[in-house]
């Protein structure tokens, strides 16, 4: 039997759930992202990762179940997902040479013990100056398609990065300290 229930199609936070030794089923948390609203990228993050793992725990009330949910933010202006080259293009050109933010906000919810418990995690993104050609080739890998940010630190997008401060992991989707403390509390324990 599972652990939990990843209410993700991730394959990132799956692949990070399986390298600290979980065992869990996944069913996607069907949420309208663009309707959700926040005062601050954190608070968004975490409603999200909520409503995601809420929807999910509504069906499969047994097992705790996993949320999450990444946003990259430059100052005020929330970067989420490209919708097209050309956004995510864009998205990367007012990134370069200027640090931003990346947030996660993880959610638990166990339906059959009325119990949530929400967290998140920053961490500070510096990516180097880049040529519009440089752009132009890395977007054309398709790598920033379904991406926060239009970029991938744990894949070619790691050649933008000149530096980070705080949890790596966050930044590709799922802060492992955080996910495996709060997992803790529900009783499930990694490794």
């Amino acid at each position: 039997m599972p652990d939990l229930i990843l209410a993700s199609a991730s394959p990132r936070r799956e692949e990070l759930l399986k390298q600290v030794g979980l065992s869990f089923d996944i069913v996607p948390g069907r949420v309208d992202e663009e309707a959700v609203r926040a005062a601050s990228p954190k608070r968004l993050v975490e409603r999200l990762a909520y409503l995601k793992a809420r929807s999910v725990s509504l069906q499969e009330p047994s097992l705790p179940v996993l949320g999450a949910d990444t946003v990259v933010a430059l100052g005020d202006k929330i970067l989420g997902k490209p919708k097209s080259p050309r956004q995510a293009l864009m998205m990367l050109a007012c990134l370069q040479g200027k640090p931003h933010r990346v947030y996660t906000g993880v959610a638990l919810v166990h339906g059959q013990r009325d119990r949530a418990a929400v967290g998140s995690e920053m961490t500070r993104v510096w990516m180097r100056p880049l040529t519009l050609d440089e752009l132009k080739t890395y977007v054309a890998t398709g790598e920033p398609r379904g991406k926060a940010g239009s970029y991938a630190i744990q894949g070619m997008g790691g050649g933008l990065i000149s530096r980070i401060e705080g949890c790596y992991f966050n930044v590709v989707g799922l802060p492992l300290a955080l996910t495996v403390k709060m997992l803790k509390t529900f009783g499930v324990n990694a490794f």
